[in-house]
């Protein structure tokens, strides 16, 4: 089934774009009702176009006025998606030949209702939606890499190998002929390397989760790192030395895991309702210090999909930057010193790794180095870094509760975290320790998140200040600063 998803919000199309995927839509989407014309004109008919109401250049009202006086496109489903609530309001589009209309802020499920009730799906196909062996395509030019994986993850109930490519350019043949549910795919190959490869599936399925399986080198991180900031889902890095065991352990301890993160099962989750900066609890209602004088420093949690989502984030906030940020991304050696020279060259701001021992200036953006804990020691007139060698927490090292814990010690209630993307609970400890001293903790929402582990523990332990879409964090930190003399 295809869908037309028109919004002038970015981030509102991500999210019925998402509900819509889950349900096995293929998704175009359109910024205002000119371009939803023109994406009409030019593609197939989609079996649904949803509608917002108030877009530039053409609104939803004049668009489906559009559609309904078209004989080309007068039967089409059109399902309007507004904050108008009103009821004379909702009339109004229902007159103007929306066959139905859904309220923001919606869940997926009164979406899902409305599918249904539209005759465009039945109850049957969205009460178990993706259910089944999560189909994995594996594209690899090593025939022994192959044959591992084929045999690990086939061991494994919930998963099942569908095809195995022996180059990028088979692989992208594969993707378009029966997208799998996630692609496997290698750096380095004959015909077509994986950065290619990855580009050529883009163009096809924009929202398929590939996972990068590269060499733990400098030029396999560097080549890994391009894939992850062209759209790369996530990595699993392959151990050096290549012995059929260690691989397999490595297969079936990360790469299964991150393969079922980036591809959950189950039914149809309910989109949580967003939380607006300032409508949160405030730290005061939790029993904390009330928040005061200036941000000292912003400390940011992240894992997979972190990449993409630091080069999003930070070109909002770093201009006029007068404090020092702080940045724990899951990775390991080689991988973070490449991070840090691509941010800084997307940011044209200061990026690199810290280093132990040296002061922190405003305006500098640190990333914690591959397999060290990143603390902040010190006062908070005179901070400084402190990298150590102590033991994982959450099996993470660096860990993100570490540098947050230490950070709210240090700057108390000039404290400001922000917690994106990422598997697992890292940096929800951190982030109590954040708010009782008095800081405030921002936290990505579901709908944009890669995997909606990290920010989600913080939004259900009640800690977010804010829970905020990707494209709205960068905006969201820079007010804060410039209102608290950040």
């Amino acid at each position: 089934m295809r869908a037309l998803v028109v919004d002038d919000s970015k981030p509102s199309r991500g999210i019925i774009a998402r509900v819509l995927r889950d349900l096995r839509f293929e998704c175009i989407e359109a910024a205002n009702g000119a371009e939803a014309l023109e994406a009409l004109a030019s593609g197939g008919r989609p079996d649904l176009v949803t509608v917002n109401w108030h877009m530039p250049v053409m609104d939803g009202i004049e668009l489906i006025k559009r559609l309904r006086g078209s004989r080309a496109h007068r039967d089409l489903r059109l399902l309007m998606i507004s904050t108008e609530s009103d009821r004379g309001r909702i009339e109004q589009a229902l007159a103007a030949g929306a066959d139905d209309y859904v309220s923001k802020p919606f869940t997926a499920e009164a979406l899902v209702r409305k599918l249904v009730g539209l005759g465009i799906c039945t109850a049957a196909e969205v009460t178990r939606p993706g259910t089944g062996p999560i189909r994995v395509l594996l594209v690899d030019d090593s025939a022994t890499i192959r044959s591992l994986l084929s045999t690990t993850l086939g061991a494994d109930a919930d998963l099942r190998v569908v095809g195995a490519a022996v180059h990028g350019r088979m692989g992208v043949d594969m993707v378009a002929a029966d997208p799998p549910d996630i692609v496997l795919l290698d750096v380095e190959m004959p015909v077509m390397d994986g950065l290619t490869a990855l580009r050529e599936i883009r163009k096809i399925q924009p929202k398929l989760p590939v996972l990068m399986f590269s060499s733990l080198t400098e030029r396999g991180a560097k080549a890994t790192l391009d894939a992850l900031l062209a759209g790369a889902n996530d990595y699993a890095a392959k151990p050096a030395g290549l012995e059929a065991g260690e691989v397999a352990t490595t297969i079936r301890t990360e790469v299964i895991a991150k393969i079922k993160a980036l591809v959950p099962r189950g039914g149809v989750r309910d989109a949580p309702r967003p939380v607006m900066a300032g409508s949160a609890p405030t730290a005061a209602a939790r029993g904390v210090p009330p928040r005061r004088g200036p941000i000292r420093g912003v400390v940011i949690a992240v894992s997979t999909g972190g990449p993409t989502a630091l080069a999003e984030v930070l070109p909002g906030f770093v201009g006029d930057l007068r404090v020092p940020v702080l940045i724990v991304q899951h990775m390991p050696p080689f991988f973070t010193a490449q991070l840090a020279e691509r941010l800084g060259k997307i940011t044209g701001a200061t990026v690199r790794e810290a280093e132990d021992g040296s002061p922190l200036r405003p305006g500098e953006i640190l990333l914690a180095p591959g397999g060290r804990h990143l603390a902040v020691v010190g006062d908070a007139n005179a901070p400084r870094v402190r990298l150590t060698d102590e033991p994982p927490e959450h099996s993470c090292r660096p860990a993100a509760d570490v540098l947050f814990r230490t950070a709210a010690k240090v700057w108390g209630a000039g404290t400001l975290g922000v917690v994106l993307t990422g598997m697992g609970r890292d940096g929800m400890v951190g982030s109590r320790a954040i708010v009782e001293a008095g800081g405030e903790v921002i936290a990505q929402d579901e709908f944009t998140s890669v995997v909606w582990g990290m920010p989600g523990e913080v939004v259900r332990a009640g800690l977010a200040d804010a829970v905020l879409p990707l494209g709205q964090i960068g905006v969201d930190v820079a007010m804060r600063l410039k209102r608290r003399g950040g």
